[in-house]
C-alpha cells in the first residue's frame, strides 16, 4: 500500500501525540506523520517517542497563530511529497479557565477580546490553514481532512435540558466550535463530487493539559475517533460530527 502522509497540528502533546501514535501504529494503514509544534525542542522530543514506539514520523516547526507558517507547510508537503493525505486540525485553545468558571463561559458578557482570540485560534486559524493545503490534500487519492470539534459544539444538546451537557456552558469555547462544526458541512458539501472526506471529531473528555485530570477518558482513548476519520475507506460518511463511531447531534 503506497504511504499516506498525515499533517497535524499540534501534534507534539496531549490528543494530537496521541493521533499520531495512533496513525503512525497503525501498519496497515502505512502513515508517515508529520506533527505541528510551536515549539521546534518540543516537537523533536515527541518524534523521538514517535520513533521508539515504531511510527514514522517527522517534525515540522508550525504555530498555528502564525500566517507565515502556512505557506511553509504547503511548501514543505508539495516540495517533499507533492501531495498531503490526511490533515488533522488539533490545534486549539480553551480560552480560559477550562473546565471551570469565568467571563469566557458567559455569552452576557464574555470579554470581546477574548472571544476573538478563541476564535482566531480555534475557527479563522483552522479554515485559513485547510484552504491553504487543500489543493495537496485533492491530490490525494484519498483525501481525509479532520476538524477537532467537541460534543459542547452541539447546539441541540446545549438547548436539551436533559443533554448532559446543559450545564457546560463555555461560551467562547463552545461557540468557536460549533462555526468549525459549520466549516465542517460546508467544506463536505463542496468536496462530495471528489474522494476528499472531511468530518468532525469529537475526542471526548480526556485527561490532557486542557481537559484536567477529572476527565473520564484516558489519553490513550483520546485519538481514536481522529485516527479512524482520518483513515475512513473509500464509502465512508462525509460530513459529519463523531464519536468513537457514533454520530453526534449538531
Amino acid at each position: 500500500m503506497p504511504q499516506k502522509i498525515a499533517f497535524i497540528t499540534g501534534g507534539n502533546r496531549g490528543l494530537g501525540f496521541q493521533t499520531a501514535l495512533d496513525l503512525g501504529q497503525n501498519k496497515e494503514e502505512n502513515v508517515k506523520v508529520v506533527i505541528g509544534s510551536r515549539d521546534k525542542a518540543q516537537g523533536e522530543q515527541a518524534v523521538s517517542k514517535l520513533r521508539a514506539a515504531g511510527v514514522d514520523a517527522d517534525v515540522l516547526q508550525f504555530d498555528i497563530t502564525k500566517q507565515a507558517d502556512y505557506q511553509a507547510a504547503y511548501d514543505y508537503f508539495d516540495s517533499k511529497y507533492g501531495r498531503l493525505d490526511i490533515l488533522v486540525n488539533n490545534a486549539g485553545i480553551a480560552g480560559g479557565t477550562f473546565p471551570g468558571e469565568g467571563p469566557e463561559h458567559r455569552a452576557a458578557d464574555v470579554p470581546m477580546d477574548l472571544l476573538r482570540k478563541v476564535f482566531e485560534t480555534n475557527f479563522f486559524a483552522q479554515v485559513e490553514l485547510t484552504e491553504k493545503l487543500l489543493p495537496l490534500i485533492k491530490k490525494s487519492p484519498a483525501g481525509r481532512i479532520v476538524n477537532l470539534s467537541s460534543i459542547l459544539a452541539s447546539l441541540k444538546l446545549h438547548a436539551d435540558p436533559k443533554s448532559p451537557i446543559y450545564n457546560a456552558k463555555s461560551f467562547a469555547y463552545d461557540a468557536s466550535k460549533t462555526a468549525l462544526n459549520a466549516f465542517t458541512v460546508h467544506l463536505a458539501y463542496e468536496l462530495r463530487d471528489t474522494k476528499v472526506k472531511v468530518n468532525s471529531a469529537h475526542p471526548g473528555w480526556v485527561k490532557t493539559d486542557m481537559g484536567g485530570q477529572s476527565a473520564p477518558m484516558e489519553l490513550s482513548e483520546g485519538g481514536k475517533t481522529s485516527a479512524a476519520l482520518a483513515t475512513l475507506p473509500e464509502d465512508g460518511p462525509t460530513g459529519g460530527y463523531f464519536h468513537m463511531g457514533k454520530p453526534l447531534p449538531w
